[in-house]
């Protein structure tokens, strides 16, 4: 699974670079009964939703196509935590 979310992450970079939109981080794993595809982006000077909400309609084509696990999943798209 691993090999296969580099991957993705190299796909969604590519997609995203353009807008200079970092794909920080993607993470799978379950909890409780759900898969869960978390993607984590982020952007020099940060990202607002409006934003994130652009960059899903983006990355949702680039995993359906991408076709990591035959495993339904709940797939989340957020922004790196500032602090």
């Amino acid at each position: 699974m691993q090999e296969k979310l580099e991957k993705l992450k190299v796909k969604l970079q590519e997609s995203l670079d353009s807008e200079e939109i970092i794909v920080d981080d993607i993470t799978y794993e379950k909890k409780g009964k759900y898969n869960f595809l978390t993607i984590t982006l982020d952007k020099i000077g940060g990202i607002d939703l409006e934003m994130i909400v652009e960059a899903t309609k983006i990355v949702d084509k680039i995993v359906d196509d991408a076709n990591i696990t035959d495993d339904s999943f709940i797939m989340d798209v957020v922004s790196k935590e500032r602090g």
